[in-house]
């Protein structure tokens, strides 16, 4: 009886614990949101907005939504800040914290990461930082390219850092380490793997669990990794970044989605014309093998989702130009690839993908595997620069974000 209470405890613990998490991409970092009660078309003019806030720095990071309110992350002067806003659109705080990228494109990029009443973010040269959700003030810093000698590619860094159990997860690269864990609540070292050489890259690392197994995925500029959470240990590496292919640098890959996967599978893209990967995890989880490789879906940075059985996202035929592709799990077989308005981002929530295309369109597409089916489309034409932010959904609420201009558009279901 003791046991079973207990667990019970336990089990409701977690629960609590997990519906605090909130991050980039929904819960699960594969663009898949949980929301329910969403209308399944639009008016013509596109769903109400019922907010739009300005002066929030420039960026292309994901705004986040927790309790009633909005944390976003953008570039001010040279410096990347973190912004709460209310849902009037007041900015109840604003603060730096960490240099920007100081060379090409560098805008904000990294999106919060919420846990409790604490913020994670990591800015442009590194720093990552715990922020007091309430007052906006610093728990602690750790300037985490400086101190792991990180390698850069020419974009810096874009990484939006991971919680996994009582640690924080980076992706520094370089050769003292390739990824390092930090403990979530002060900031000191928990562990860094070993180094496989390699620059940083510009992708996020999320959470592998299938059977037994539990890794961490991260990449670097010439691998993905598996590594053990609790001890930084690699249980795995595959070699991606093959220089007789890839000509644009000689120290990686322009590598920017986190990978997704499925049962011991797992899909990596990364545009350019490079080719896609599907890997299968061998039984005793040591180890990835290559089941089939995709020249159509080579996904730029807009995110990939996988729903019943198929892999749904925009390729690349140049920086500014892709089609919409559908692609079979299994097989690698291509569905559909097509063409609308050029490449971009998308999520999906409620058996629905929100796209958001590099020319400021949004659409409500219906997955099917055959022909890229839009529902309802609009036209976002507020703020300045490239359209690279990914969409974001929480209450009932669609978020886009373009430059220094955040619009939220109701999208919920009458009852």
């Amino acid at each position: 009886m003791r046991t079973s209470l207990l667990a019970v405890i336990l089990f409701s613990f977690l629960f609590s614990a997990q519906a605090q998490f909130v991050q980039w991409r929904g819960p699960h970092r594969d663009g898949q949101f949980t929301e329910k009660g969403l209308l399944k078309e639009w008016p013509a003019e596109g769903p109400k907005q019922i907010l739009q806030v300005d002066k929030l720095g420039k960026g292309w990071s994901s705004p986040i939504f927790a309790d009633g309110k909005i944390y976003i992350t953008g570039m001010i002067d040279t410096l990347d800040y973190l912004s709460a806003v209310d849902m009037q659109g007041k900015i109840l705080w604003q603060v730096p914290y960490g240099r920007s990228w100081n060379q090409s494109y560098p805008d904000t990029r990294c999106s919060p990461v919420i846990e409790d009443n604490r913020i994670y973010v990591q800015s442009g040269t590194g720093r990552v930082v715990c922020i007091d959700r309430e007052t906006g003030k610093e728990n602690w810093a750790v300037e985490v390219d400086k101190k792991y000698e990180s390698e850069y590619h020419v974009w810096g860094n874009s990484e939006t850092p991971l919680i996994v159990d009582d640690k924080l997860i980076c992706s520094p690269g370089g050769s003292k380490t390739s990824v390092i864990a930090l403990n979530k609540m002060t900031g000191e070292p928990v562990w860094e793997s070993e180094s496989l050489g390699g620059a940083r890259a510009y992708a996020s690392a999320t959470i592998y669990e299938y059977k037994n197994f539990r890794y961490i995925l991260a990449v670097i500029g010439t691998d993905i990794l598996a590594l053990v959470p609790e001890t930084g240990e690699i249980a795995w590496h595959y070699r991606y970044f093959n220089p007789e292919v890839w000509k644009w640098q000689d120290n990686g890959l322009i590598w920017i989605n986190t990978p997704i996967f499925h049962n011991d599978e797992i899909f990596i893209s990364m545009g350019y014309d490079y080719e896609a990967v599907m890997l299968k995890m061998a039984e005793n989880g040591k180890s990835v093998s290559v089941k089939y490789k995709n020249s159509t879906l080579d996904n730029h940075h807009g995110g990939l989702i996988l729903y019943n059985g198929y892999v749904y996202g925009a390729n690349w035929e140049n920086n500014n130009k892709g089609n919409w592709t559908c692609m079979n799990w299994d097989s690698g077989e291509i569905g559909f690839n097509e063409t609308w308005g050029s490449k971009g981002s998308l999520v999906m929530a409620e058996d629905m993908l929100y796209v958001y295309n590099e020319r400021g369109s949004v659409a409500l597409v219906k997955p099917a595997p055959d022909a890229f089916s839009i529902v309802s489309e609009f036209k976002i034409t507020e703020g300045a620069g490239p359209h690279w932010a990914h969409p974001f959904i929480a209450d009932g609420k669609l978020f886009i974000r373009h430059g220094e201009v955040l619009k939220i558009f109701d999208i919920k279901a009458e009852n």
